[in-house]
């Protein structure tokens, strides 16, 4: 009983090639860059069963889904949904990103920095907020698919939802339950596509679980090797959980590593940097993996039988639980974001870390860069081997932006199909 949603930037538009505002104009088109791109998405999925579609109305976005549907092979058409409109950004459409901060310091600061904060003023002459209007239309457009594909509903169904940057990372914000202010915590690139889980829970509510975020290495099926989203200003980390990634990762230059001071995530660092030749290897005691404690090296099946009210409140509330003589989540919490923010902090604005540590660490450092709690950890899946990078655009002391999480194509397809953890 479960929900996919499989969320869609439309591929490459002629503003976005210029470099110029868009919003919910309707002025761009695809570019035969974004056509291709379409297409490349659709031969992804193809062989996924679709259920339902949703586009945006605005022409970029349909055309893109139009054409990966034509290539997925569902023979399905896209409903189009105003609730899916980009964001309205009316007064600066068709400015260049370098007009707009020239003509409009204080508010191209606001949007790039804290547009929750943003207010412009309409042709008739009435001031609004964009962002909190946006986040206001996607989580109208969340209870309404949630309403029509009931997650507690027998089976697995799977949607796709075709949209633009700004409307998409609000949608993801208001399924996490989280505000506005995690606007910029996030990155879509045109014709990205992200997983989302969601499953029914105990009382009656919805569970939802980020499968993958901004995954583009779909668009480059010819590329055996990784090509990230590209770095900006400020220190990139690559952050993987013990697994093999070292051919996806052999064309990225890293400065510095660090792992876990345990077999198994030095062994992956190890096999990575095989690729990677005088890039110095550092062990982080903060990185280790949750103490199981009396559960250490038991099946699950062992722990249900002695522990299974504790095993139960694990999977319902891991924030509640203290292992029996082992580690709490808050426990791993602490030590991981102190080990993660020590690394960040140490790092140049021109150079990128790899990171390799484990399932419950990765998710503790993922949950609290996202704006999310310990009580949120299944909310973030780690494949093995699966690839997050993080920048921090205005140093490490700033917020970071989350610029794409578990990336596991290269383990097989654009879904996480890895083995599930222990617990």
């Amino acid at each position: 009983m479960s929900l996919r949603i499989l969320l869609v930037r439309h591929g490459l538009s002629s503003f976005n090639l210029e470099h110029r505002i868009q919003g919910r104009d309707d002025l761009s088109s695809l570019t035969d860059t974004g056509v291709q791109q379409a297409l490349a998405t659709g031969e992804a999925l193809r062989g996924l069963s679709i259920d339902a579609a949703y586009s945006s109305p605005l022409r970029r976005a349909h055309d893109t889904a139009k054409a990966l549907l034509a290539a997925q092979g569902s023979g399905l058409a896209p409903q189009l949904d105003d609730d899916l409109l980009e964001v309205d950004l009316s007064p600066w459409t068709g400015l260049t990103s370098s007009e707009l901060r020239e003509r409009f310091p204080h508010e191209h600061r606001l949007w790039y920095h804290h547009p929750e904060q943003l207010e412009l003023q309409r042709a008739d002459g009435r001031r609004y907020a964009p962002i909190p209007e946006l986040m206001e239309q996607a989580a109208r457009f969340a209870e309404r698919l949630l309403a029509a594909h009931d997650p507690s509903a027998p089976g697995q169904r799977t949607v796709l939802v075709v949209g633009h940057n700004a409307i998409l990372r609000c949608l993801l914000l208001s399924l996490l339950g989280l505000p506005a202010s995690g606007f910029r915590r996030l990155r879509l690139d045109n014709a990205s596509l992200s997983v989302l889980n969601v499953s029914p829970t105990e009382r009656g509510g919805v569970a939802v679980q980020i499968e993958s975020l901004n995954g583009t290495a779909h668009l480059h099926p010819e590329v055996c090797a990784s090509t990230l989203p590209a770095k900006g200003p400020g220190p990139r980390l690559l952050l993987v959980r013990h697994g093999a990634a070292g051919d996806f990762l052999r064309r990225v230059a890293f400065d510095r590593a660090y792992t876990s001071s345990m077999s198994r995530p030095r062994q992956t660092a190890e096999g990575i940097l095989r690729h990677h030749g005088g890039v110095p290897l550092t062990s982080v005691s903060d990185l280790v993996e949750i103490g199981h404690g009396d559960w250490e090296g038991c099946l699950e099946e062992e722990i249900a039988g002695q522990w299974g009210e504790l095993l139960a409140d694990w999977k319902r509330a891991p924030e509640t639980v203290q292992m029996p003589g082992g580690e709490t989540i808050h426990d791993v919490w602490e030590r991981s974001l102190q080990g993660w923010n020590r690394i960040a902090a140490s790092l140049d604005a021109q150079e990128t870390a790899l990171v390799v540590a484990h399932d419950a660490v990765n998710k503790t450092i993922l949950c609290a860069l996202l704006g999310l709690s310990p009580a949120d950890i299944w909310a973030v899946k780690q494949g093995n081997g699966g690839v997050t990078v993080i920048d921090y655009p205005h140093g490490a002391d700033q917020p970071p932006v989350v610029v794409c999480l578990n990336q596991t194509a290269h383990l097989g397809g654009v879904l996480d199909r890895t083995a599930a953890g222990a617990l």
